[in-house]
């Protein structure tokens, strides 16, 4: 084992720090937050300017930098249509982004790392509230297997770095995530923006129904995204371990549920259809956020607070929302 050695606590607000993915659903939030918490030496590249998908232009940019702290936020994602249509784009882009950042700290020996995975990675039929030991347990959900197999790749890596190099790093296991800065793109979206979305227009278009896919019954956990950027600062200062930890509210509701806060939230008076002939996903999906809790750290949005935040700032940034 390498003897490098790197002392955790609480970050130093003048360490290089470097966000992947800054101008994403979590990056952003996570670069409001630590702009808020004084971080005075913050670094982040748009895709023009780095193309993570460029291992030699990651390499020169690692060396240049000298980060710290490094937190891969950057990923391709999307919602159930665009996983189930485009695997090769998804386990692809998202496997050479992963290992080109994550080699380049590497060499680098950067101290202080947080990888950001998804809860897809868990198996189709896990026990629910799905725990931390669930990984690879069982076979994944079809409709997101590729972007999954991705994210596992990650979690192993970082574990396979602190054997080899004995550095700290960590991943954490955000449940579904929405909030400003979010994807509103009909085909491209998750499950809430798109909603929004839909509902927003069927609104102004005075239509007198809205159709979601499935049947309105899976179960899903949903976060806002300045928890969970307050959740990855929390784990940076105070957690140490090898497993993922998952991060969640520990409650879930119906999509039919969701689909009728959502409704309200937007003014939305028609009527719901839902089309059965389309997938449902994963029946459940609720997290086990038991190891996040007992180290001191709870999420403050409620998910009616949350998506009436996300429909003002959807209103008010049209000009700008990823479609």
């Amino acid at each position: 084992m390498d003897e490098t050695v790197c002392r955790v606590g609480p970050l130093d607000r003048s360490a290089t720090t470097y966000i992947a993915g800054h101008r994403g659903l979590v990056g952003s939030a996570l670069w409001r937050l630590f702009e808020k918490e004084g971080f005075s030496r913050l670094a982040g590249r748009s895709s023009a300017e780095l193309d993570l998908t460029d291992r030699a232009a990651v390499f020169d940019f690692f060396e240049e930098l000298q980060p710290e702290v490094v937190i891969l936020a950057a990923a391709k994602v999307g919602g159930i249509l665009a996983n189930s249509t485009y695997p090769v784009d998804f386990l692809s882009q998202n496997l050479q982004i992963q290992t080109n950042v994550l080699d380049a700290a590497v060499a680098q020996r950067v101290p202080r790392l947080l990888f950001l995975g998804s809860s897809c990675i868990y198996p189709k039929h896990a026990e629910q509230p799905i725990r931390e030991d669930s990984l690879l347990t069982g076979p994944l959900e079809q409709t997101n297997d590729a972007y999954a197999i991705a994210k596992i790749t990650g979690i192993l890596t970082v574990q396979a770095v602190r054997r080899q190099y004995g550095l700290p790093w960590i991943s954490a296991m955000p449940t579904n995530l929405y909030g400003p800065g979010d994807n509103f793109s009909p085909t491209g979206s998750h499950v809430l923006p798109a909603l929004i979305q839909r509902y927003d227009q069927a609104l102004r278009n005075k239509a007198d129904h809205v159709t979601n896919w499935g049947t309105g019954t899976p179960r899903r956990e949903f976060l806002h995204v300045d928890d969970m950027a307050t959740a990855c600062l929390h784990l940076l200062n105070y957690f140490d371990g090898p497993q993922q930890v998952n991060v969640g509210t520990g409650e879930d509701h119906t999509l039919s549920e969701i689909a009728s806060l959502v409704a309200t939230s937007v003014g939305y008076t028609g009527t719901t259809r839902w089309d059965t002939s389309k997938p449902d996903g994963t029946p459940q999906k609720l997290l086990d956020v038991s190891t996040i809790r007992a180290s001191g750290w709870i999420p403050t949005w409620s998910l009616s607070e949350g998506i009436s935040d996300t429909i003002e700032w959807y209103r008010a940034n049209q000009s700008v929302i990823r479609r």
